[in-house]
């Protein structure tokens, strides 16, 4: 399995490489990117093979999107998947009083959520200018949920986001201005209602199905199954602790990682430390062996560190390993492994 190899997603005609760019990095994600290494990094992920990118107008407030697109627009646009989201629209403002929330660096905009039919027809537009590009491909309704919005609020935004703003896309698939409609989100059991509500093609899952965590497979990915529906995954790492260890300070879906999750990441180091295998190559593999998982990305804010994740990817892990993991009650017995 090389990291260029490519899946379709789902039912539609879109073929992405398993391993995806994110572009979260490039908006500033916690620490400022140079420019020049930023266009570097989407540069050298293309050159290598990588033909599926993922952005947002959230990443950097326009960021994210300015730098990814400088780039691919020099290539053939059908040779690469390019996916961005809605649900937010960026109005100008003075920097000195924009709440930066975790980026490092943005544009001179605010982010205001927006799910309705009309912010969701100016989002895809404003897309369009910022990636200068006349053709994306998935558009994600992004952060829908409580996990984003409490649970108090989630029901009328939810509401919003169906109403409005799938209508908006489904009007766009229709007459061939998008190809596929998704949702970008953290929590599988909004994924779940959302499939249940509307005619999705694909969900990008920040994390929820990983090394640590496969209670996705309770009912929303045999639903997706049954549907036809395909799966992205980010979030690999679970926002950091796949990627640390269990040490003191991880981070776990961008919090301090609580004393269980602590404890069962450190069991499965326990386990990667007999097999010899590195705890971010089977945080990073592991979503690849269920048969939804068109993709998974990641994010680099290098070309060193690009090249890392895309070396993990291709470490060899034994079946042993998987098996292990499962016996030790560390991974669910349903799991998809490589011998599953």
């Amino acid at each position: 399995m090389h990291f260029s190899d490519t899946r379709k997603l789902g039912k539609t005609d879109l073929d992405l490489s398993i391993i995806g760019f994110g572009g979260a990095p490039l908006g500033g994600l916690f620490d400022a990117v140079d420019e020049d290494e930023a266009k570097a990094t989407v540069t050298a992920g293309y050159d290598v093979g990588m033909r599926y990118f993922d952005t947002a107008p959230f990443y950097g407030y326009g960021l994210s999107e300015h730098r990814m697109g400088e780039v691919l627009r020099r290539h053939p646009r059908n040779e690469f998947v390019l996916s961005t989201k809605v649900g937010r629209l960026l109005n100008p403002r003075d920097p000195s009083e924009i709440f930066m929330d975790n980026w490092a660096e943005s544009l001179p905009f605010e982010s205001v959520y927006a799910y309705g039919y009309d912010a969701t027809m100016r989002s895809v537009e404003d897309s369009y200018q910022r990636l200068g590009t006349n053709q994306i491909d998935i558009a994600y309704i992004h952060d829908i949920g409580a996990f984003t919005h409490g649970e108090e609020a989630h029901p009328a935004l939810f509401k919003e986001a169906i109403d409005g703003g799938f209508r908006a896309l489904d009007e766009l698939r229709s007459a061939g201005v998008i190809k596929a409609i998704g949702m970008g989100v953290n929590e599988w059991e909004v994924c779940e209602q959302a499939l249940r509500a509307a005619d999705f093609d694909c969900f990008l899952l920040a994390g929820r199905y990983t090394l640590l965590e496969q209670e996705s497979l309770n009912s929303f990915l045999p639903l997706c199954e049954e549907r036809g529906v395909g799966i992205v995954i980010g979030g690999a790492y679970n926002s950091g602790i796949l990627a640390t260890g269990a040490v003191e300070g991880a981070t776990f879906n961008y919090a301090p990682a609580p004393k269980d999750v602590m404890a069962k990441v450190a069991g499965i180091e326990a386990i990667c430390a007999r097999h010899g295998v590195s705890l971010k190559a089977a945080a990073l593999q592991f979503p690849l062996h269920h048969p939804l998982v068109a993709s998974v990305l990641i994010g680099s804010r290098s070309r060193a560190e690009l090249e890392e994740n895309l070396a993990l990817s291709q470490d060899a892990i034994p079946l042993d390993f998987w098996r292990e993991l499962k016996r030790e009650g560390l991974m669910r017995e349903d799991a998809y492994t490589p011998e599953a």
